[in-house]
């Protein structure tokens, strides 16, 4: 008599092809349960099927047995090989008394194990399963008869498995595993249940501080009145919970001695970094599952007193969007041989990611710290060839430059130029005297003046043209900072009157005039080649055509360097003039030339020296760094977009540059075919369709798995760091990372509560955490207080 097996009520099958629980299923009938279709089938009963764990057993000639013990005569011809792939039964069928958890080959069921559980009568009732097979009536003698053997032998068991502790207690060198499982499957005592729940209460407290951005300490010592003693943050929640009525803390606080802290400063330490573990465990596990990534590390930040790297990744998840978090902090090291081990030791060993699958790699830091992560780079890149340095797409082209200039004179007008952006953020008044200032210097041009005003209410410093900009602005800038300071009216305090002071002086020195003036004019040429690679895909793939002819340029500037600097020297001398600022060379090359009679350097001479031939040196070295053969090749790909496609017409060659990507391919044999497909599908599309114009959207498109090739190879462009983020949605990291260090005070940072902050929608398994705090840091009999810090009564 057919069956039916309904299979919307079975669980997806997992990774090995197998279900492992509720509902056993052969691999013959995976293909129904995938499509979610009733279907007949006239011999198979899942409730007798074989459990598919036993596939892991030793000796399939177990299976015979259960034949006889389930008394299925139908099976007993069958041999151990069919048994074990057509007829699984699912463990859950039987009892945990027949269930053996001490094999090393997972779960299997004992060998007398029968199938008690069945309820061999519901089947007579149920409408749904009256096409059944009929099952066999078994007579109340014989039910009775296999309760009693039921019985018999699960105190036989338990009395072995108790011989079986004692033993492991007198054979401490016994196998890890086994000592594991046995401990799995005792209960719990009620002192171990209340130092979990109390553990986890504690484990929540630090969760919500780190997600509200809490800092663990409270007020500073220095603040607290003589003889008054203030908990901090955690121990005043603690407290707050207590008071809540919640049991477990309570019964805890009142075991505990009055001058004992409820949870000692290592205990949190240890806490926080359980939490930290846990919470970047699950977003590198959507790395590793989408196996290429690459690593972006932001600019040098200060924690508590020590220098740290910010780590991101870039990845594709699995709903096909290019996402970019944020994984934590690297404690910065000033040796760059030591960085670059400790980088890559962190990476792999530590965050468990195989660099192997990294794709491309890009760093954001300032002038003092570029050369260091150049090693960095170059190291990785000696180990991981695929793993390319590029550009970040969040950081312009020119500043970028800038800030790897290796000129002291370069990294003081950066700063500079920081500083006096932040300073009019301050506040609105600040920048409406700014707004004044530029409306009177600018009344013949009103277009150029209102469009500078806007600029400035921007943080204009990360432009591509932000040096062209504060040229134009530079006299707006030092008139307002000087009637900032010399107000007389009072409308400013001190500090902001000071801070103008001591701005307007670093402005209107003539190294700075002359730095930003050479700085405007070298990366003249690279703007637009830089604009582009931040714009549309389209204009990425074309500027990697135009890196030839920016160098080209670069390299007439520096074999005629004379000339062009003269020009830019003279136009440093005349905004001076303007401004009203004394030309003169740099207090310390004057002093360091006072006892040299024979020297004749000029003004001129020496900043073209010290100032225009290594930077236009360092920056054309440094685009030929950064845009490689590899880079460029990559790049190349892109016109695997439709849309550049289009602009093409169609005549493209991808095949030639996607050979470095060939062993990423899923099949790399049928590459030049898939193409060919590729471009015909778009070259000869219906009118009404338009052309994919980003990755993102071709990534998004319903057919593309049907181009498993093309769709590997975007998959890989997109997570280059070059390549910028289509939906910003996904770009949380970077802007959450920036929100967490513009809100918290240097000294109240902690890089275990940033990357709770940073990542406060990540989900967190508490019941994990518990249980890896107990198997790290205390004992059966340990309790989490015993550890506790002493504080003195005053």
């Amino acid at each position: 008599m057919a069956i039916t097996i309904e299979t919307s009520s079975l669980r997806q099958p997992t990774r090995s092809g197998l279900c492992l629980e509720g509902g056993g299923v052969g691999p013959a009938l995976e293909r129904l349960r995938i499509f979610r279709r009733p279907v007949v089938d006239s011999f198979i009963s899942p409730q007798y099927l074989l459990c598919a764990e036993q596939c892991y057993a030793p000796g399939i000639q177990r299976c015979q047995k259960w034949v006889e013990n389930c008394r299925r005569a139908d099976l007993e011809d069958k041999t151990p090989d069919q048994l074990n792939k057509h007829y699984r039964l699912c463990a859950k069928h039987f009892e945990t008394s027949m269930i053996c958890r001490t094999s090393p080959y997972r779960t299997v069921l004992r060998d007398n194990a029968i199938p008690t559980i069945f309820d061999l009568t519901s089947h007579l009732n149920n409408p749904h399963s009256r096409h059944r097979k009929r099952i066999k009536e078994l007579s109340e003698d014989e039910i009775r008869t296999l309760k009693q053997k039921k019985i018999d032998e699960t105190s036989e068991q338990e009395q072995k498995h108790k011989e079986i502790n004692n033993s492991s207690a007198q054979k401490p060198s016994a196998e890890e595993g086994g000592e594991e499982q046995d401990e799995d499957i005792l209960p719990l005592t009620l002192e171990e249940k209340e130092n979990k729940e109390y553990l986890k209460s504690l484990f929540e407290i630090l969760i919500l501080m780190g997600k509200q951005n809490i800092p663990l300490d409270g007020h500073e010592a220095d603040e607290i009145p003589e003889g008054l003693f203030t908990p901090d943050n955690f121990q005043a929640l603690l407290e707050c919970r207590i008071n809540s009525g919640e049991e477990v803390l309570r019964k805890r606080f009142e075991t505990t001695a009055v001058n004992t802290l409820f949870c000692s400063k290592t205990q949190q330490k240890q806490m926080l970094e359980i939490c930290e573990s846990c919470i970047r465990e699950e977003t590198l596990r959507e790395v590793r599952d989408s196996r290429f990534f690459s690593i972006i590390t932001d600019d040098v930040v200060d924690i508590a007193g020590e220098e740290h790297l910010p780590v991101l990744v870039r990845f594709v998840d699995e709903s096909h969007n290019l996402r970019e978090e944020f994984v934590g902090f690297l404690p910065y090291e000033a040796d760059a041989e030591i960085l670059a081990v400790k980088f890559h030791t962190t990476i792999t060993e530590k965050w468990g990611l195989n660099m192997e699958y990294c794709r491309g790699q890009a760093y954001i830091v300032s002038s003092g710290f570029s050369s260091k992560m150049k090693v960095v780079a170059s190291r990785l890149l000696e180990k991981y060839p695929q793993a390319i340095y590029t550009l970040c797409s969040s950081c312009a082209l020119n500043m970028w430059l800038a800030k790897s200039v290796p000129v002291m004179g370069v990294s003081v007008a950066l700063g500079t130029i920081e500083e006096v952006c932040s300073f009019f953020h301050r506040s609105p008044q600040l920048l409406l005297e700014l707004d004044n200032v530029i409306t009177v210097l600018f009344q013949n041009n009103e277009e150029r003046g209102k469009e500078l005003k806007e600029i400035c209410h921007s943080h204009w410093t990360g432009r591509h043209d932000a040096f062209e900009i504060l040229v134009d602005l530079l006299q707006a800038l030092v008139l307002c900072l000087d009637g900032i300071n010399s107000d007389t009216s009072i409308r400013w305090n001190n500090c902001i009157a000071g801070r103008a002071f001591v701005l307007c002086s670093a402005v209107t020195d003539f190294d700075f005039i002359v730095t930003i003036v050479v700085l405007k004019n070298v990366l003249s040429f690279t703007r637009a080649f830089g604009k582009n690679l931040q714009g549309q895909t389209s204009d990425v793939f074309f500027a990697a055509s135009s890196l030839t002819a920016v160098l080209h340029s670069l390299n007439e500037v520096m074999e005629n360097i004379e000339v062009y600097h003269e020009f830019w020297f003279e136009e440093a001398t005349n905004l001076a003039t303007k401004l009203d600022i004394q030309m003169k060379l740099p207090g310390k090359f004057r002093r360091a030339q006072q006892g040299n009679l024979e020297s004749q350097l000029t003004s001129e001479g020496y900043y073209k020296e010290t100032l225009s031939v290594p930077t236009v040196e360092h920056i054309i070295q440094e685009l030929k760094d950064i845009f490689s053969e590899q880079h460029l090749k990559a790049l190349k790909c892109l016109s695997l977009v439709p849309s550049v496609m289009g602009q093409l017409k169609f005549n493209t060659s991808e095949e030639h540059h996607a050979d470095m990507y060939r062993s990423d391919l899923p099949n790399p044999d049928t590459l030049s075919a898939e193409l060919h497909c590729w471009r015909i599908k778009w070259k000869h599309r219906g009118k009404d369709i338009e052309l994919p114009s980003t990755i993102y959207e071709a990534l998004h498109l319903p057919d593309i798995k049907f181009f498993p090739n093309v769709y590997a190879l975007l998959k890989v462009l997109c997570i280059l760091p070059v390549m910028k983020v289509e939906n910003e949605r996904y770009e949380n990291g970077r802007k959450r990372l920036k929100a967490y260090l513009r809100n918290t005070l240097t000294d109240q940072r902690s890089s275990n509560l940033a990357l709770l902050n940073i990542n406060f929608d990540i989900k967190h398994d508490l019941d994990l955490m518990v249980d890896t705090y107990i198997k790290l840091y205390t004992a059966k009999s340990e309790l989490p207080t015993e550890n506790s810090e002493t504080i003195e009564n005053t």
